[in-house]
């Protein structure tokens, strides 16, 4: 797999019928290890080993109903009231962060309501801030470690 932009993660692989899986330390499985899956089980582990977030309070494919339809957030995580706080969109590395996969992550938003939005593909990785209940975002220079927002 490509090599990430991202801290070197320690991760527990194996194989299945000649496909290879990766352990995924928040949903306590193997799961297929496809590139949307190495960043985003990469960016787990950043978020976990390098900024601090509970892995107790960090949902991995979260179902969220969009307009009818099931989707499922990449990662979400929570602070210690329960409440969400972060969404994560994470792509395959080829694939380019646009605006678009920046508003998929919007979409999740209208049902989730959390202050920040991240959108990665491993290379390169946006945070955003909501300003307002209108929508207005900010983007930041870095991703708020969990001891910034008071988790």
């Amino acid at each position: 797999m490509q090599k990430l932009n991202l801290p070197a993660a320690q991760l527990r692989y194996r194989q299945v019928n000649d496909k290879p899986q990766v352990f995924d330390e928040v949903r306590k499985k193997y799961v297929a290890l496809t590139p949307e899956e190495w960043v985003r089980q990469h960016f787990i582990h950043y978020l976990i080993k390098h900024l601090n977030y509970a892995p107790g309070l960090t949902v991995v494919e979260m179902l969220v109903k969009v307009n009818g339809l099931s989707q499922r957030a990449d990662i979400v995580l929570y602070n210690r009231q329960g409440l969400p706080i972060i969404i994560v969109e994470c792509k395959a590395p080829e694939v380019p962060v646009t605006r678009a996969v920046f508003n998929q992550a919007a979409r999740y938003n209208t049902r989730l309501n959390v202050k920040y939005l991240i959108v990665t593909n491993g290379l390169q990785h946006y945070c955003a801030r909501l300003l307002d209940e209108e929508g207005n975002y900010e983007l930041l220079k870095e991703i708020p470690r969990a001891d910034e927002l008071n988790f």
